[in-house]
This record gives C-alpha cells, sequence and structure tokens, in this order.
C-alpha cells in the first residue's frame, strides 16, 4: 500500500483519518460502518484534512481500537495493523476487513446499541432498510430479482428523476410502505440501486 498516495486522496468510503484515538466508544462507531459495507482502513496519526501528525504511542492507540472492537462492537470485530512511517513520523493502520455477520452493532455512551454504515466520507446511523439490507446481505444469500411493474416504474423513476426516496416510491406506485421497503431492500442487494443518506433524509439513485 502507498501510503502517501492513500493520504493524498483523503478520506472516503473505506479510508479514515484520526489524529489519535481518544476513546474506544467513539472509534466503535467507525469499526461497525467499515465492517457493515465493504471494510476500511483506519488511519491514526493523519489529521482531518490530511496532515501527518504521527502516532506517540502506537501500542496505547493499539489498545483502544481493539478494546472497542472487542466490548463496544457486537459481534466483535478484529482488526489488523501496520505501521508506516511518512515524513519521520509514525502512522499506524487498522483494518477492518467486511464483515460475513452483519449487522455489526457499535455501543453508545447511554448503553445502546445502534448500526452504522459507511456511506461516502461518513460513518452514518443505518435506517431500517439498511439494517434489513445488512441482515440479508450477511446471509449470503442470492437476490433473484424478476422485474413487476413496481420495479419497472422505479427504474424508470430515476432515469428521469435521478433520486427517489421510500415515500416517493410507495406513492409512486400505490403500494404499502413494507411491500415498498421490500423491493428497495432487493434492488440494493442486487446492485441496481444505492442508498444515499443526509442528515435530513435517505434517498436512493441508480447505481453507476
Amino acid at each position: 500500500m502507498n501510503i502517501k498516495r492513500v493520504i493524498l486522496a483523503g478520506e472516503n468510503v473505506n479510508i479514515d483519518f484520526k489524529k489519535t484515538i481518544s476513546k474506544a466508544e467513539k472509534i466503535a462507531k467507525t469499526l461497525v460502518a467499515f465492517a457493515n459495507n465493504k471494510g476500511g482502513k483506519l488511519l491514526i496519526g493523519v489529521a482531518d484534512d490530511g496532515t501527518i501528525k504521527g502516532v506517540k504511542a502506537e501500542e496505547e492507540e493499539k489498545y483502544m481500537i481493539t478494546k472497542a472492537a472487542h466490548q463496544f462492537c457486537k459481534p466483535a470485530i478484529e482488526p489488523r495493523f501496520e505501521e508506516f512511517v511518512v515524513d519521520d513520523k509514525l502512522v499506524l493502520v487498522a483494518e477492518i476487513p467486511r464483515s460475513d455477520t452483519k449487522p455489526h452493532y457499535a455501543l453508545d455512551e447511554h448503553g445502546k446499541w445502534w448500526v452504522y454504515f459507511r456511506i461516502q466520507d461518513k460513518s452514518v446511523l443505518a435506517s431500517k432498510i439498511l439494517i434489513e439490507v445488512l441482515k440479508k446481505d450477511g446471509e449470503n444469500e442470492g437476490t433473484f430479482i424478476a422485474y413487476s411493474e413496481q420495479e419497472k416504474l422505479l427504474l424508470s423513476y430515476l432515469e428521469a428523476n435521478g433520486r427517489i426516496t421510500l415515500k416517493e416510491f410507495s406513492k409512486l406506485t400505490r403500494s404499502a410502505y413494507k411491500k415498498a421497503q421490500k423491493i428497495i431492500v432487493n434492488l440494493i442487494l442486487s446492485g441496481i440501486i444505492l442508498p444515499r443518506i443526509t442528515e435530513k433524509e435517505e434517498y436512493y439513485i441508480l447505481a453507476d
């Protein structure tokens, strides 16, 4: 891995920078989000803007990440560590593999377990639809799509408008929320549509 090139490219769906690890429960959210998506790498000793600060006590950082992975993630996660020297500064990389036992939950400071998912460069709280996607993905079952009128309407709408919410899809097809949700889950699992999450809403777009 060319660590300098990775840092220059910035944070993304499978790369996250942390200057240092202050609390195990805080980093658990990122570990879970990576495991629930396609895996990822946590670069410790790198600021959010890509400035290399370096790690002063790598064993302490490893301990905090391992503690988060074992005690604050359910099921537990097994990180793999690598060390790189960049401009005479140590960068610790914790690699989180894609999980086969999804969904993973992270424990918050109030003792509640939450599912997180990696969207672009953010670890976001998973919706009911995303949790359902993760459960089915974790079962390793293939999803067969036989296009009904609802699927055809959805794909035509996305081609014309670019995006759709669950509420809009339910209204478009006059389907109950549960049925509309099931169709969206299957299309996400098949890689036909992708979820997008903002602070205000969750919507869906056609995959490239």
